[in-house]
């Protein structure tokens, strides 16, 4: 069968799973295997962080705030952020997150998929080109 087909549950959270990039810690929730039209991501930004301004060409974003407060920075523009809180990024959208006391837990969606080394570009890089 299809893994791309099949139904999915499994719990989050193993430490095995979970990549870092800089503040960010990011728990894809798919496998690469697993992913047909979306990618799935648990995102964490620890206390007192920034992270890397990014955007995706292609896929459009959506973040869930499910625990602490921050404030992200879409397009240069300042929004705080607290549980419950939702964000929609457009293509092209330039984002980053800041937190304060207290680390910042999403749910994160990228429609079409994306991953670290597809559709994902960060601004000091292209900066720097």
């Amino acid at each position: 069968m299809d893994v791309r087909k099949q139904v999915i549950h499994r719990a989050s959270g193993a430490s095995e799973h979970v990549q870092q990039f800089g503040p960010y810690k990011i728990e894809p929730l798919l496998t690469e295997a697993e992913e047909s039209a979306a990618t799935v991501y648990r995102v964490s930004v620890e206390p007192h962080q920034q992270t890397t301004t990014s955007y995706h060409l292609v896929a459009e974003e959506f973040y869930f705030v499910l625990t602490g407060t921050g404030t992200a920075v879409l397009d240069g523009q300042s929004h705080p952020l607290r549980p419950g809180d939702f964000l929609r990024l457009p293509p092209g959208t330039r984002h980053a997150f800041v937190t304060l006391d207290e680390p910042l837990e999403m749910l994160d969606v990228h429609v079409p998929g994306c991953r670290p080394d597809r559709d994902a570009y960060f601004v000091e890089d292209s900066e720097d080109k």
